[in-house]
């Protein structure tokens, strides 16, 4: 089965081409309804540790932005002089971040690639990466590049799901949509909720030439007031639909119907409570 790549930014490696392409609704979608779900409970905890660990920071980088809710969260929670550049390498994802979320101030967006940074060497106090870091195809480089544009003792914020054993919400959207198809069938979600191991992650720290990082597992309950919005995030929020919609077997109202079935036997038809689970990793450069 093809590769995917990720939710917010990067190329993907190699494989199907589609899983690139943020087009149409997609942008939309996902920040309306897989935002509240999984993004902005942990947007607003990884916001607050860099600003705890750096509150006199005056240049901040994010990395893979997507629709901005993590900048909105950033811009929240820093000091209001801080300047903070939000970077991704979709324009569509682009586009609507500032189109929403473009008249903060001290924020900017650009088109940028993580494993190639268009910045100067020592230019930032902290680089923030939210649900980034599992989608890029070569994460040394990454994590190099992102250890270069910091300044000595600048902070690397950033954050992983968990399994899909910890987010059992997701692992049914994946099952769901695959039991559709007989072959081949869209398995986006595999890559959000496939970078979890603890140790491989520390040595891409340590490689990159930070100290021992701080990694912590948060876990939180979020209330959404439907299963139909959930399911319809799963399913045309990311480029799966993309998929899905190539295959032309299944009308994508169908697999959004019979997830949210799925999803209210489990959680409740209203004010679902969801459990969720991510890691978040804070490391310094010397």
């Amino acid at each position: 089965m093809n590769k995917m790549t990720q939710i917010t930014t990067q190329q993907p490696a190699g494989g199907d081409a589609t899983a690139a392409q943020f087009v149409g609704s997609i942008p939309a979608v996902y920040d309306a309804h897989l935002g509240p779900l999984l993004f902005q409970f942990s947007a607003a905890d990884l916001a607050k540790r860099v600003a705890d660990a750096l509150p006199d920071a005056k240049r901040v980088l994010e990395v893979a932005c997507g629709t901005g809710i993590s900048t909105e969260y950033l811009w929240r929670a820093l000091n209001s002089e801080t300047e903070i550049v939000a970077t991704d390498l979709n324009e569509a994802m682009l586009a609507y971040a500032e189109a929403k979320r473009g008249t903060f101030n001290n924020v900017s967006y650009r088109q940028a690639d993580a494993q190639a940074l268009p910045f100067e060497d020592g230019s930032f106090d902290a680089v923030v990466c939210q649900f980034g870091i599992m989608f890029m195809p070569d994460k040394t480089q990454a994590f190099a590049e992102m250890a270069r544009v910091l300044r000595p003792g600048g902070l690397l914020a950033f954050n992983v799901w968990d399994s899909f054993e910890h987010n059992q919400v997701a692992g049914l959207a994946r099952e769901t949509i695959a039991g559709f198809f007989d072959s081949n069938p869209p398995d986006f979600l595999t890559v959000p909720f496939g970078f979890h191991d603890i140790e491989p992650i520390r040595g891409l720290i340590a490689g990159a030439g930070f100290l021992e990082p701080e990694i912590n597992t948060v876990s939180a309950i979020v209330e959404r007031p439907d299963a139909v919005g959930i399911a319809r995030g799963f399913v045309e929020g990311n480029p799966g639909i993309l998929q899905i919609r190539e295959r032309g077997d299944v009308d994508p109202d169908t697999i959004i119907n019979a997830l949210a079935r799925e999803i209210g036997e489990i959680y409740g038809p209203e004010s679902l409570q969801v459990p969720l689970q991510e890691i978040v990793c804070l490391a310094c450069k010397p």
